[in-house]
Formats: structure tokens, sequence, C-alpha cells
């Protein structure tokens, strides 16, 4: 969705293209609240994790680089466009399609598995195995 606003922005419609931008955020916050609704945290669902601390600063490792390519680009983005004299969402789209993909291509990846991984581990086993008598 991101892309189809870099798109409007490229044929100089910048109406639509920060409409887009705004759907698309409305869309990441909906979703998201749809995944927590659908995860059922009671604590007897919950497994027993006697490792739970070490996988949460494994998790923080591993997160931490991403955390940093989100701040380098914001922090780059902002110092690119404040040498321009005026900035046209031509530039602007120019600039999201070549420089910035790579951090809007992983932050979607990273909420898409986010998600599913949420909505598998909420699941409840619905199959029973029926027993012979």
């Amino acid at each position: 969705m991101i892309g189809l606003a870099g798109m409007f922005a490229l044929l100089d419609r910048r109406f639509l293209a920060v409409a887009q931008i705004m759907v698309s955020g409305g869309e990441v916050v909906v979703l998201s609240m749809l995944t927590i609704l659908t995860v059922n945290a009671k604590l007897e669902n919950l497994p027993f994790e006697p490792n739970k601390y070490k996988w949460i600063l494994f998790s923080t490792i591993l997160v931490l680089p991403i955390t940093l390519l989100i701040y380098r680009s914001t922090t780059a983005l902002y110092q690119s466009f404040s040498t321009m004299e005026t900035i046209s969402s031509k530039i602007v789209g120019k600039l999201l399609f070549s420089n910035w993909v790579l951090p809007f291509e992983i932050v979607s990846i990273l909420l898409l598995t986010a998600m599913v991984g949420a909505i598998v581990i909420a699941r409840k086993d619905t199959t029973k195995v029926e027993e012979n008598s």
C-alpha cells in the first residue's frame, strides 16, 4: 500500500499519495487489533517457559539491528530533505522507490510474521483423536 502511495507521488498526485498513506496506517492499526483479539491469552493457555528471559534477550538482540536500521533511515531521510530547497512529491516518490525500499519491505515482513505467529500460537487444536475401546 505504501508502494501505491509512492506511485501516486511519482505521478504528482499529492492528495492521493497522502490519503493512501493514511489508509495504510489505519490498515496496520486495524490488522494489529484483530490479531490481538484473536489471541486467547488466558493464563492456563500459556505454556510453561523456563527460559523465558533468555528468549527475551535473544529477541532483543535480534530486533536491535532492525530498530537501528529504521532509526538511521528516518534520520537520513530528514537530513536529505532538510538540504533540499523545495520538496515535491515526485522527489519523495523517487527516494522511496530508490533508497528506502528495503526498510519498508523489512518492516512489512516483520509485521506479517509477528501477526501470523500470534495467530498460530493462539489457535486451539480443534481436531480430536478418537480412541478405540
